[in-house]
Parts: structure tokens; sequence; C-alpha cells
């Protein structure tokens, strides 16, 4: 149990961990660069731009943070009613985090740098790296991502990518009427960039087998109660020792495949583990993200 709480603790800390990245790379070459985010945090861009066109805000007041948290109470409730609970804590706390730091750090005056390829690259290499440990921590940072995860949780062959690239389209046309080609231009890279880096930083979507041999006949049981997974077992005897063993079958995503190994070692460090990446499932499988 207190190996379970540790891997609890740890996905927390990585959606805190990937918030603030993410958080400190807009604020660092996102907005300085006039580089679209895309996605809601894009839309929050573009709709504080209007504001200030409209209204006087002053340059000194940050309000970026607050309008993307707006725009996403719609969709944050929207996944309440699909994904199970501790998501949408991690996920509303990752907003909590984004909101926070974007509008107490004061905005920059100018890019850190004079480069825009250099500002481009180090964007979304920051960002891409803290929204993918927010979803190895099993959340999000909000947006379209979240959408995202409630589709696959309801469609799990649904592309991950699709709805973020309609999305962005839409997105960066409206955004032609404000901005120059070549803005547009390292914006597009800029988001390219970004959700390539974040899907080598999580593996929510990788699904793995797992046969377990083992002489511990409680273990089947306290995988289904601590990770709420099916286990599928039958009895077995080794060739060479002619001794009684119980062979488990279970079928989990890639992120739980630490807290299994755990939870076996807790129970028998002796048990023989053989993993399978990428299985096709269907038919009764818990897609978690």
């Amino acid at each position: 149990m207190r190996r379970y709480n540790s891997c609890v603790m740890k996905r927390y800390l990585n959606v805190v961990l990937g918030s603030v990245l993410l958080s400190v790379g807009i604020w660092l070459f996102v907005t300085p660069n006039g580089i679209n985010f895309g996605g809601m945090i894009g839309t929050a861009q573009l709709i504080e731009r209007l504001l200030r066109m409209l209204i006087h805000i002053p340059a000194n007041i940050n309000v970026l943070g607050i309008i993307n948290f707006c725009l996403n109470i719609p969709l944050f409730f929207f996944a309440l009613k699909i994904m199970h609970k501790d998501f949408c804590v991690k996920t509303i706390l990752s907003l909590v985090i984004q909101t926070v730091l974007l509008s107490v750090l004061p905005p920059l005056k100018q890019p850190l740098v004079n480069d825009m390829i250099l500002n481009t690259i180090f964007a979304s290499a920051i960002c891409g790296i803290g929204v993918g440990t927010a979803l190895s921590g099993s959340g999000c940072c909000g947006g379209i991502d979240i959408a995202t995860m409630c589709i696959v949780k309801k469609h799990p062959d649904f592309k991950t990518g699709q709805l973020s690239i309609y999305f962005n389209i839409v997105l960066f046309g409206i955004c032609l009427f404000f901005d120059d080609l070549k803005t547009i231009m390292y914006s597009v890279l800029f988001v390219a960039l970004l959700y390539t880096i974040a899907d080598r930083c999580h593996a929510q979507n990788i699904n793995v087998t797992a046969l377990i041999f083992t002489k511990n006949h409680d273990l089947k049981k306290t995988i289904m109660s601590t990770m709420g997974r099916g286990v599928t077992y039958w009895n077995g005897k080794g060739a060479y020792t002619e001794t009684d063993t119980e062979i488990l079958y279970v079928a989990i995503n890639k992120y739980e495949v630490q807290q299994l190994n755990e939870l076996i070692h807790e129970a028998d460090p002796h048990a023989f583990v053989t993993l399978s990446q990428g299985s096709m499932i269907h038919g009764g499988f818990e897609k978690r993200l």
C-alpha cells in the first residue's frame, strides 16, 4: 500500500510539474514572440487581443490565464460526466496552477533572443515536456486535450490528433486576419513540435498485456482491488521443477506498468513476469487517460 500511495503522489507531482513547465514556456517564449499556442490557450490569446483592442487593459496585467480558465469551465463539466474523478481533480489542479502563474508572472516586454527559430524550438520543447509530463500523471492541462480524452474514452480507436488539427485549422485561419503569414507559420511549426514532444513523454494510448507466473494466490485479488483491472488466471506447472504455479493475465495501459510491477514485487518478489507492448485490445477494456 505504501508503494501504491507513492505512485499516486508521483502522478500528482507530474501534473504539478507539467503545469508549471507549460506556464513558464508560455511566459518566456510563446507570448513575447506573438506565437499562437493553438487549441484553447490559443483561443484565449486571440480573445485577449480583441479585449485589449476594445477596452483599456494595463499592459502590466496578464489576463490570459483567467480567460483560458473560463473557456475550460464547460469542457471540465463535460469531462465530469465521462472521465473518472481522479482525472478531473488533476485537470482542475493543472488549470488552477496555469491561471495563477500566468496571472502573477509579469509580461515580458521583449523576447529573450531575437532568433524566432530558437524561440519556437525552446517554446515547443518546454511546453511539450510540460503537456506530456501532465499526461503521464493521468491528468491533462485542459483545453482540447479534455475533449480528446473524452472522445478516446468512448471511442478507443479515435486518433487523438484529429480534433486538435481541425480546431487549429479554423483558429489559425481566423488569426490570418490579425497576424502576418510568417507568424502563423511559426505558430503551426510550434504546435507540430509541441505535440510531437508531448507524445514522447506519455504512454496513455499504448496498451500492454502482462503474464504473471506466481505462487501467491492473493496477487490476483490485490491487482483487481488496487488497480481496478480484471484478471484472468489458470493453474500451471513448471516443466523443470514440476511445482504448481498460478498464471495471471492482465491488460493495462503502459503508464500503469510501474504500479503493476510494484504490486507484484511487494506480493511476490520471485514472480516471473512477461510484458507485451502495443497489443490490440477490444471488448470490455477500460481506456484510462
